[in-house]
């Protein structure tokens, strides 16, 4: 009737080109029994796969996620099962390497000219996992009767929002919890009960600051609930432990001034320059996208309620486009519903409602690199008649967009005497009309003279030219 399951990554290694994951997916399966009534099976799958990446070092920080794109599980006989899954991994490897820029001239020579530039550069200050564990306990309502057996039991999560504070984390959210249970009395139907159980908290984390820019990723890596008595001895409350992973990495922005062009009135200053690369944030957008379908389910007998409804977001397809990130795939919702067949009560059925979402994302291209997290804020489905179900929900898309800039930087300078052939073929004194894409820097540099110079022989109140103005130059030649 129902089948969920959850990929554990044991253990990611770095080989050579290659990325060895070794894991193994958990799944849970509810039948339905020859003799009538409910029951559950559970068991787990190991699995290894390599994953070709070029030019993998050993020191690379590689992260691996999942998608379970498909699980079925069919019947071989009444006695045996056959589990199908296809389960998608995707790597992302991230390199960190120093570059070695100039920023400043020590021991300046006379006549020495210098020219800052700066540059914003994104890095990822904090990286790290972490754990955050929510114990609650629910009593059962007073309409529903004593549990006996839990059979089948869902956690998920809704709306999660991280945000850094300084020297910590803050994260909240709602823990959505379904379980379908035998009443204590066996002649009852099954029962079932749903609750939503709001958490906020915080974790310690030195490192971290209010200016920070969060992606982080949150998965449950333990679901635990556990029947109890109450203190007359029924059974009527439960015990819910749940454990929130957190896989944290903190950017932070960084204005850098450097060293962007030296010259001298006094000597020839030749500096050596290389590319540096470094990120930059395009974009940190939080994207909401509100989806709707109205479906039929398959079923022959009268729909009679339905009991739950859930979801997970596939992502289809993420294309660069003008300013904008164009995210394309499938809200999967799952909806169990009560029928008036006697010998099939419980029903289950698998609707999928595509969605389009854009997210503005300004200088955006092709060599942009994208971290995406899907999620769930809303979802539901109502009864409109018949065997048709309207679906709503609202998915929430967390989108960074970093690009890579590459800048050339000073690295060295070589310092020479003058070529006084050179200079002396420059005019001591000349006029000239700035030409478009002209800067005082340039200006100053090329006639062998100071912006300082050229400001005060013109009056001019600051660096500004534009394109068409009329200077008067005077060659500079400072005393080496």
């Amino acid at each position: 009737m129902l089948s969920s399951g959850e990929i554990q990554i044991e253990s990611v290694r770095n080989q050579e080109d290659k990325v060895a994951v070794k894991g193994k997916l958990e799944f849970c399966v509810l039948y339905r029994k020859e003799a009538g009534g409910l029951s559950t099976m559970a068991g787990s799958i190991p699995f290894e796969e390599s994953l070709n990446v070029q030019n993998l070092d050993e020191k690379d920080y590689v992260g691996v996620s999942w998608t379970l794109e498909d699980l079925n599980g069919e019947m071989i006989n009444s006695r045996k099962l056959g589990i199908q899954a296809i389960v998608t991994l995707q790597v992302r490897v991230e390199t960190v390497r120093d570059v070695e820029a100039a920023v400043d001239v020590k021991d300046q020579e006379e006549g020495a000219q210098l020219q800052k530039e700066k540059v914003t550069a994104a890095a990822i200050a904090v990286r790290r996992k972490d754990t955050y564990r929510m114990k609650e306990e629910l009593t059962l309502s007073g309409g529903k009767p004593n549990m006996g057996q839990i059979l089948w039991r869902e956690m998920k999560l809704r709306d999660v929002q991280v945000k850094p504070l300084d020297g910590k984390i803050h994260i909240s959210g709602d823990l959505n919890l379904f379980a379908i249970y035998q009443a204590e009395d066996e002649n009852m139907p099954v029962q079932w009960l749903e609750e939503t159980i709001p958490f906020s908290g915080e974790l310690e984390l030195a490192e971290a600051g209010e200016d920070m820019i969060p992606m982080v990723g949150v998965r449950l890596a333990h679901r635990g609930l556990e029947a109890k008595p109450d203190s007359d001895g029924e059974m009527r409350q439960m015990d819910v432990d749940a454990v929130l992973e957190l896989d944290i990495k903190l950017y932070q922005e960084q204005e850098l001034e450097l060293l962007g062009d030296v010259y001298s009135t006094g000597c020839q200053i030749t500096p050596e320059r290389s590319d540096a690369s470094f990120d930059r944030v395009l974009a940190k957008n939080i994207c909401k996208c509100r989806v709707g379908e109205k479906a039929q389910l398959p079923q022959t007998e009268r729909i009679l309620q339905i009991c739950h409804s859930d979801g997970v977001v596939k992502i289809d397809e993420v294309e660069m486009g003008e300013d904008s990130v164009q995210i394309d795939g499938v809200l999967e919702v799952t909806i169990l519903y009560l029928t008036s067949d006697d010998r099939a009560p419980v029903q289950a059925a698998t609707e999928q409602v595509p969605f389009h979402c854009q997210a503005e994302a300004r200088g955006v291209g092709e060599e942009s690199v994208y971290q995406l997290n899907p999620g769930i804020e809303q979802l539901g489905a109502v009864m409109l008649g018949g065997d048709m179900v309207e679906i709503k929900g609202v998915i929430t898309l967390d989108l960074l967009v970093l690009e890579q800039a590459k800048v050339p930087v000073i690295t060295e300078i070589q310092s020479e005497p003058l070529d006084m052939q050179k200079l002396q073929q420059l005019p001591g004194i000349v006029g000239y009309i700035v030409q478009p894409g002209d800067t005082l820097w340039d200006i100053a540099k090329r006639f062998h003279t100071t912006t300082e110079t050229v400001m005060a022989a013109n009056e001019l109140t600051d660096d500004q030219v534009k394109s068409g103005m009329k200077l008067l130059l005077v060659k500079e030649v400072a005393q080496a």
